[in-house]
């Protein structure tokens, strides 16, 4: 892709449109970067000489007499701008699909509602321990484009896929798509769920038979997948036997022979004692960080022994610390409905739950059974609290906190005898907010390391 000379339009200033930017400047490109925030609410733009700042707008001219438009993944497709921009004849594409076209070597791709981080980390690590040249980015925090530069034909790029960066996919090739899970979300950003549906679909876009598809076949909407790519299918499932893929048996998770032409041949990958991360969910994402590792020609010991030294990612079941037996866990990336519900069935009860933050137009009300079954205590924080404690109205006690630190200390002491004696081992503090973060906070992470912080100050005080 040859971008001397071409006017490319970057719409977006975040860690991604930036790192896009300095990518086709450096290979001489006109640059131009818009973002709605005026420039000074940019950030650092000290690595931005002899690019064009606009802030505060989407003027129309700037998008019709571009060549070349680039989206980061929280500009929507939907806006105006790009229609505008499209009648003129301009080729919009996203920053993930501008690094498809640079990246050499093989790609392995992860999305899904959840899981994502967690099985790009792990995916990542078994390859690496694997002794494969591996590179890490995408949704996960690195900007794609930002590793091109050190991708060789012989390495693999380990991605994390949002629904956001794959609406604007074209010529990106996948050798392993895996797609773990799709339940209700974002739903303020797209019309239907079967729109958010078609996005994730889209990492199927060019795969060949040469090609693998990781897929969930517990899940309703992965199930119906298989048609959706060319590539060969590598299933996975906890709830039943599969007459080939990745199942488990007992407390064993069994391969049945799909890689290197096995003849149906089954061998033991794991056992259930290797895997030291909690909850049911995260033995399906081992699952299918396996069948990756698998279709990439990873042995069974390699990945045996990088299971079992693998640590939970940060901000999703997290345990932070305790005091007078309450202990803190920190899932702030369960930013959905069904990743609330997958932090609460990772603990048996015992449960003070602090929920709330931006709504995405989700409906609380799966949340109350386990609600009423494992937690003791419920807080709210954020906008939508009022929503969460409609739904939740008749199930467990639910308390308000104005900020993360009230939350934390109101937590510690509905978790605590009132008597001040010491709180039973079980008595949990968990953030799983089934929001989004962004009333309150900037990101999720930054969510997760403020209650971070505020549980530590808690822990360590005299």
């Amino acid at each position: 892709m040859n971008l001397a000379g071409k006017n490319i339009l970057i719409v977006g200033a975040a860690r991604s449109g930036l790192a896009a930017a300095r990518f086709v400047q450096a290979r001489g490109a006109h640059v131009a970067v818009n973002d709605q925030k005026p420039v000074e609410q940019w950030g650092n733009t000290s690595e931005l000489k002899g690019i064009d700042l606009i802030g505060g707008e989407h003027p129309l001219a700037l998008f019709e007499k571009s060549d070349l438009i680039v989206v980061s993944p929280g500009v929507p497709l939907a806006n105006p701008e790009f229609q505008h921009a499209r009648a003129h004849g301009v080729e919009i594409i996203g920053e993930a699909e501008l690094a498809f076209r640079f990246l050499r070597g093989q790609a392995v791709g992860i999305t899904g509602t959840n899981g994502k981080t967690t099985v790009t980390t792990l995916i990542g690590e078994l390859l690496k321990q694997g002794g494969l040249k591996t590179q890490v980015g995408g949704n996960i925090g690195t900007a794609l484009i930002s590793l091109a530069e050190s991708s060789t034909d012989e390495s693999f790029t380990v991605a994390e896929l949002s629904s956001f960066q794959l609406e604007a996919v074209a010529q990106m090739h996948l050798h392993v798509a895996v797609h773990l899970n799709l339940t209700p979300d974002h739903l303020d950003r797209y019309d239907s769920y079967e729109a958010y549906g078609a996005a994730k679909n889209n990492i199927f876009l060019n795969q060949t038979a040469d090609d693998w598809a990781v897929l969930n076949a517990d899940n309703e909407w992965t199930a119906q997948l298989g048609e959706q790519t060319a590539a060969k299918k590598n299933w996975f499932s906890r709830e039943r036997e599969l007459a080939a893929g990745i199942f488990l048996r007992g407390d064993e998770i069994i391969h049945r022979g799909v890689i290197n032409s096995d003849g149906g041949k089954e061998k033991v990958l794991l056992t259930l004692s290797d895997i030291p991360l909690p909850g049911t969910h995260n033995l399906e994402n081992v699952m299918a960080a396996l069948g990756a590792g698998l279709a990439c020609g990873v042995s069974v010991d390699s990945m045996r022994e990088t299971v079992r030294n693998f640590k939970a990612v940060e901000h999703r079941l997290e345990f932070v610390g305790a005091r007078n037996g309450v202990k803190f866990y920190n899932d702030s990336k369960a930013t959905n409905v069904d990743a609330a519900l997958k932090a609460l069935e990772a603990f048996p009860g015992g449960l003070t739950v602090i929920l709330g933050g931006k709504d995405k137009g989700s409906d609380y009300a799966p949340l109350a059974p386990l609600v009423r079954e494992r937690c003791d205590h419920v807080i709210l924080i954020g906008a939508a609290a009022d929503k969460i404690g409609a739904a939740l109205a008749d199930t467990k006690p639910l308390h308000r906190a104005a900020t993360m630190d009230d939350a934390v200390s109101l937590g510690f002491a509905l978790a605590s005898h009132t008597d001040g004696s010491t709180a039973p081992t079980d008595s949990i503090v968990l953030l799983a907010p089934a929001c989004a973060s962004f009333d309150m906070f900037q990101s999720y992470e930054h969510r997760g390391r403020v209650f971070k912080e505020a549980v530590l100050r808690l822990v360590n005080a005299n």
